[in-house]
């Protein structure tokens, strides 16, 4: 299954509530007349000099929601150790995975032998999934109906309570979906982390996915958004950078690349 991000909503007219708040902190403006004189020109000039700054707090008041699937568990497990954010995610608990579908990494997908020996293992996963879920809900009927609880009762908590321990034969592969609840600076900070090439492949591609939609609503505010080093100018992994510094810097900066660099 192909990965899919959508932008589901987002504050409404994100820039310009990031240059009010910004507006308050740098004036004497009061909050009844903060919106006068904020045209196009002063949002952009407010939201360059916040970037340049590095004063991030007022990006704090505009959030934006995700909607993502088609992408593994362990993904997920990665995208919510980004804590200053909100998550809803599908239940393994509460939906029933028989018949699962799954993510196959390219390396692996590209290997037909590594790919067949891939799908044979998520097949048998998938059987023996369906096996302890089918076993252990006899198992919790049977142990239901002896405690006096009607039939239809018995049926519904034992298919809960089957798929809940079946669930543990699940693998990282397994495909699930996520709503993600980020605001501005935080998402700043995300794509300073998973844009970055020694990222996992999976939430880089999601992060650049991302950035792209929040480009289209607030070009001003994420600009210059991706990896550390297109803010820094310099790789800060160490002997762990990818040593391609000039093509990332490119792919993220474009024809913005001069004007960043008189920052």
């Amino acid at each position: 299954m192909k990965f899919k991000v959508v932008l589901l909503s987002h504050t409404p007219e994100p820039e310009k509530v990031v240059a009010t708040a910004a507006k308050l902190c740098y004036s004497n403006a009061t909050v009844e007349n903060i919106f006068e004189k904020l045209d196009d020109e002063t949002i952009k000039n407010f939201l360059n000099f916040l970037l340049e700054v590095g004063h991030q707090s007022p990006l704090e008041h505009v959030s934006f929601t995700f909607g993502i699937e088609g992408v593994s568990r362990s993904f997920t497990h990665q995208l919510v150790r980004h804590r200053i954010a909100s998550y809803s995610q599908q239940s393994q608990r509460y939906v029933k995975m028989e018949g699962f579908d799954y993510i196959i990494p390219p390396s692996i997908e590209e290997d037909e032998e590594l790919k067949s020996i891939f799908m044979d293992i998520m097949n048998q996963i998938a059987k023996s999934y369906a096996i302890l879920s089918e076993k252990l809900q006899k198992k919790h009927i049977e142990r239901f109906k002896m405690q006096g609880i009607s039939e239809k009762e018995a049926l519904k908590k034992a298919e809960k309570m089957a798929i809940e321990d079946a669930r543990y034969v699940l693998p990282n592969a397994c495909e699930t979906k996520i709503i993600m609840t980020m605001n501005a600076r935080e998402l700043l900070h995300f794509f300073s982390e998973r844009c970055c090439n020694r990222a996992q492949w999976e939430i880089r591609t999601v992060a650049d996915k991302i950035l792209e939609l929040v480009k289209n609503v607030a070009p001003n505010i994420f600009k210059f958004a991706g990896p550390k080093c297109i803010r820094l100018g310099y790789c800060s992994e160490g002997k762990f950078s990818c040593g391609e510094i000039q093509k990332v810097r490119e792919k993220y900066l474009g024809k913005k690349r001069e004007e960043h660099e008189n920052y």
